[in-house]
C-alpha cells in the first residue's frame, strides 16, 4: 500500500483516510493537514505574504433566493387570506435584490456567477412598485386590466426560459459537479415559474396551487443549501451539521 493509500492515526492524532474511506465517512468537511512546521526566517529574509481568508457568500444568496420564493409562494397560496402581491416588494427589492446583487459581485471575485438572480428580484419587485408605473400602464380608470395579468405571464415565461436555458442546461448538465440542493432549487424554480405563467393566461386554481407548492419546494432546497454552508466545523457541532450532498468531486481527476 502506497503512502497515499495509508489510513489511520498520524502522530499528530489526525485521521488520514483514503478516497474510498472518505466517501463512506460521515465527516463531509475536510480539514487541511500541515504536518511540516513552518521554517524559521533567516536574517534579512522577508516574511511570507499574508493569506487572506474570504467568507463564503453563497449561503446569503441562497437564503435571499429562498426567502423571496417563500413570500411569493405563500401569497400565491393565499396564506392568511392575503392575495395581493405587493408584500413581496419588501423581500424582492430590499432583501433578495440587494443581497443577491452584492453576493453576485463577491462571487465574481471568487470565480462564480450569482448576480443575475439579484436582477430577477429587482425586476420582479418593479412590477408592483407604483413609482415605476408598470401596473398603471395597464390600467383603465385606475383599475388593472387583464392585459397586466398577461404581461406578468409573459414576464414569468421569459424568466422560466432564461433559467431553464442558462441554468438547467448549462448548470445542471454542463456543471453537474455541484450540490444536489442547488440542482433541486433550480429545477423547482423552473416548474414553479412555468405553472404561474400558465395560470396568468388560463386561470386555473389547481395550476396556481401547483405553482405555489413548487415554489415552496424551491425554498426548501435553497434553505438546505444555505445551511450546509453555515453549519461548518468552525461554527457548529458535528452532530447537527448537514451534508452538502455533493454530486461529484470538484476535481475530475479525483472522481
Amino acid at each position: 500500500m502506497s503512502d497515499t493509500e495509508k489510513s489511520g492515526k498520524s502522530e499528530n492524532n489526525v485521521t488520514v483516510l483514503t478516497r474510498s474511506e472518505s466517501r463512506g465517512n460521515i465527516n463531509y468537511f475536510g480539514e487541511s493537514l500541515d504536518p511540516v512546521p513552518p521554517r524559521p526566517l533567516g536574517p534579512g529574509q522577508p516574511p511570507p505574504p499574508v493569506v487572506h481568508q474570504y467568507g463564503n457568500p453563497t449561503p446569503l444568496g441562497m437564503l435571499a433566493y429562498g426567502t423571496v420564493f417563500l413570500c411569493s409562494s405563500l401569497l400565491t397560496l393565499g396564506a392568511g387570506g392575503v392575495t395581493t402581491a405587493n408584500l413581496v416588494l419588501l423581500f424582492a427589492v430590499f432583501y433578495g435584490g440587494i443581497s443577491q446583487t452584492l453576493v453576485g459581485m463577491w462571487e465574481f471575485y471568487l470565480g462564480t456567477v450569482f448576480a443575475t438572480y439579484g436582477g430577477f428580484n429587482f425586476s420582479y419587485g418593479a412590477l408592483y412598485l407604483p413609482e415605476i408605473g408598470i401596473a398603471s400602464a395597464y390600467s383603465v380608470d385606475g383599475v388593472v386590466t387583464e392585459e397586466f395579468t398577461h404581461a406578468v405571464g409573459i414576464y414569468l415565461a421569459i424568466w422560466c426560459v432564461r433559467i431553464q436555458a442558462a441554468n438547467v442546461h448549462c448548470h445542471r448538465i454542463g456543471a453537474l459537479r455541484t450540490t444536489a440542493p442547488i440542482v433541486w432549487t433550480l429545477g423547482m424554480t423552473v416548474i414553479a415559474l412555468a405553472c404561474l405563467s400558465s395560470n396568468c393566461f388560463h386561470p386555473n386554481p389547481h395550476v396556481n396551487i401547483a405553482g405555489g407548492a413548487f415554489g415552496l419546494a424551491a425554498t426548501a432546497g435553497a434553505y438546505y443549501g444555505a445551511l450546509t454552508g453555515f453549519y461548518t466545523r468552525a461554527s457548529t457541532f458535528e452532530q447537527i451539521r448537514l451534508p452538502p450532498v455533493v454530486l461529484a468531486y470538484s476535481d475530475p481527476q479525483t472522481a
